[in-house]
């Protein structure tokens, strides 16, 4: 760091510390104390230390830990946006084959237009809430939402209206979290239960053919995305030719690349993949948990194929991992340190059937095409049965040595 970034970061902290007096006990602004402490920690190192018990001596703290997650949601967020751009423009047109990389500039800011109210909405509600309860209990800011401010819009569709945004924020961090005492004692992703809460309250807003298209003239054009199209072979209609049609319709490259419809932070399982790089290298993301969630998506996918009684089931196992919320929930939503597994191989047990059980629902119930999101929100709540039983049979184990011995 060069000598004048030094006195920048100095000349910010000297600021800081002469608003401390305002801020702390008996000052003209007490209570936002909690306020200012969040924002003061996150820039720097806490002046608190331990005075007892065993404690760890280390740099990264929850804000920075959650801060690198949202570093990883960043190729997400930004194809996303891109993304939503373009199919703003197909649908403007009418014209499915719209060549993707015509006009970057315009997509992308479009796309921006969309989606950034959307996550100052998501913040802003979800900080509010949190700003009221830390007063109210006189505790420091949590700093889970920092991570989850951002996971909710990205889960959404764009066509999803900001007060809904608003309202399913505030219900998840109310009924999610901090009935359950706060960061860290909820048993459920809290932007999950964001997006069940609107699915199953506002379900016309979160699903169909014109809720992925950005802009009210999209009404009326198709714009189903590979899960609403799988979806219909099912039916006595179906929207495409069989598992050929569909596969012409989606490649593999356009769907892994995110070239496809869908919610605005989850098309791209390649801005997923650069993601779980930088929160496997880090060591904040579970790699035993992604792994395990791949594996048992391919293992339930191919278990479909060879039974392969009609067409969904016959849609290629590997397609699975590229379409819908697969691969965004592998990286994002599964490995959720509070909510996940949190023994070595209750993690393997809980990705395997996190993945296998979002196949299941997808092909096996006709009313909703997507599984990510129940399968993740049962297999939270069946994570701690998971670990129970991990230790206990460790437990066991270690009694049968202790007899041989």
């Amino acid at each position: 760091m060069t000598q004048l970034n030094i006195n920048k970061v100095k000349f910010l902290e000297k600021q800081l510390k002469k608003l401390e007096p305002t801020f702390a006990k008996g000052g003209k602004l007490e209570k936002l104390h909690y306020v200012y402490d969040a924002l003061a920690t996150f820039a720097f190192t806490p002046a608190t230390t331990t005075s007892r018990g065993a404690h760890i001596r280390d740099g990264v703290d929850l804000k920075r830990t959650m801060f690198i997650v949202v570093l990883a949601l960043i190729p997400a967020l930004i194809f996303g946006m891109f993304n939503t751009g373009h199919w703003h423009f197909v649908a403007e047109s009418g014209n499915w084959n719209l060549p993707y990389w015509d006009n970057v500039l315009d997509k992308f800011i479009y796309g921006a237009i969309k989606v950034l109210p959307m996550i100052v909405v998501s913040y802003g509600v979800g900080l509010g809430v949190e700003f009221i309860f830390c007063n109210i209990k006189g505790h420091p800011i949590h700093e889970g939402f920092l991570v989850s401010g951002m996971l909710i819009p990205l889960v959404m569709p764009v066509e999803v209206p900001l007060w809904m945004v608003a309202v399913a924020t505030a219900f998840a961090v109310l009924i999610g979290k901090e009935v359950f005492g706060g960061t860290g004692m909820n048993i459920v992703n809290i932007a999950l239960t964001a997006r069940a809460f609107l699915f199953f309250a506002y379900p016309t807003k979160m699903s169909g053919d014109t809720v992925w298209m950005g802009g009210q003239e999209a009404d009326g054009f198709s714009g189903a995305t590979f899960l609403g199209d799988a979806q219909s072979l099912l039916s006595d209609s179906p929207a495409v030719n069989g598992v050929d049609g569909i596969m012409a319709k989606y490649s593999f490259m356009d769907s892994f690349m995110g070239m496809i419809p869908g919610s605005i932070g989850e098309t791209s399982a390649l801005a997923c993949l650069i993601g779980a790089v930088l929160l496997i290298a880090t060591g904040v993301g579970s790699l035993r948990i992604m792994l395990s969630f791949v594996i048992g998506g391919l293992a339930f996918g191919a278990l479909f194929n060879a039974i392969g009684v009609n067409d969904y089931m016959n849609v290629p196992a590997y397609m699975h991992l590229v379409v819908g919320g697969f691969a965004f929930g592998a990286v994002f939503m599964a490995t959720d340190p509070v909510t996940a597994a949190q023994t070595a191989h209750g993690k393997i047990w809980y990705g395997f059937f996190g993945g296998g059980i979002a196949i299941l629902i997808r092909v096996l119930n006709p009313a909703y095409p997507e599984g990510v999101m129940l399968s993740i929100l049962f297999m939270n709540i069946m994570a701690p049965l998971i670990d129970h039983y991990v230790i206990q049979a460790n437990i066991n184990r270690r009694l049968k040595r202790l007899k041989v011995a």
